[in-house]
């Protein structure tokens, strides 16, 4: 193996160490992985399908650590997250179909709105809150919906997820980010397949990026144990500004077109 080629592939490693960091307390691990595998030099395809290989393992290892400290109990949730691995193949499927477009125009502006919400909301802690509706009803509506956009365009699903959690399922937010890694554990495995079926994943790349996924994951998720909502709301709410902006300073994304830079 060459030197450059080790190089790139310690500073995939690296990267996916971070975002196993980062995704674990606030979501947005992507905003990290993606980016980098196009650095590489792996074409936009096999870059989303190898890092839902890779995101698998820390969004498992996030959810391992949480289950082990009772903020998660796997087998009650287990349905919801066959909802989000349903909802996430099928959206995989219609990944070529659905205009890109749309959503690169409008997830931006989703992810800003959801960035104030967590700023300003008072009161928003890890204190459990109003439940709107019930966990058959979540899982049934909210949790596939969100699974169907990450296995079509996937950027900011934690978020959405979490959102879902506080809003309708009034979950403290330390609750909620626990139960996010396991839905979202299941919507990327019902992408991932559907894109593996494909022949997209880069298998050796995904496995090396899955380890340092696991290690950040779980460096992460006992942080976020430790300090609850003390870290998870900033590092959440800069997660959506962050994602957004990179989103937004694409030059082929409409608002900048339709501003003319």
């Amino acid at each position: 193996m060459s030197d450059i080629a080790f190089q790139l592939l310690f500073l995939l490693f690296l990267a996916a160490i971070f975002a196993g960091f980062v995704d674990s307390i606030a979501g947005g691990g992507g905003l990290i992985t993606i980016p980098v595998l196009l650095i590489a030099g792996i074409p936009p395809l096999e870059s989303i399908a190898t890092n839902k290989l890779q995101s698998q393992f820390g969004s498992a290892s996030a959810t391992i650590a949480y289950a082990r400290k009772g903020h998660v109990k796997l087998k009650e949730q287990l349905p919801m997250a066959a909802m989000a691995a349903l909802g996430g193949a099928i959206g995989a499927l219609l990944a070529s179909i659905v205009p890109a477009e749309f959503l690169t125009t409008a997830i931006p502006f989703l992810l800003v709105a959801i960035a104030i919400f967590f700023a300003i909301k008072p009161n928003l802690g890890d204190l459990e809150s109003h439940r709107r509706v019930t966990p058959f009803v979540f899982g049934l509506t909210a949790v596939p919906i969100v699974g169907l956009y990450d296995g079509v365009f996937g950027p900011g699903a934690g978020s959405f997820y979490m959102l879902g959690f506080v809003l309708l399922a009034g979950f403290g937010l330390l609750k909620a980010t626990a139960h996010t890694k396991l839905i979202n554990l299941g919507s990327n495995f019902g992408s991932f397949l559907v894109f593996a079926a494909s022949g997209s994943v880069l298998w050796k790349i995904g496995l090396m990026m899955g380890v340092g996924q696991f290690i950040g994951a779980q460096i992460g998720s006992r942080l976020a144990m430790r300090n609850g909502a003390k870290i998870i709301k900033p590092l959440l709410v800069i997660s959506c500004i962050a994602l957004a902006t990179k989103l937004i300073a694409n030059p082929a994304h409409p608002v900048r077109i339709w501003l003319g830079f």
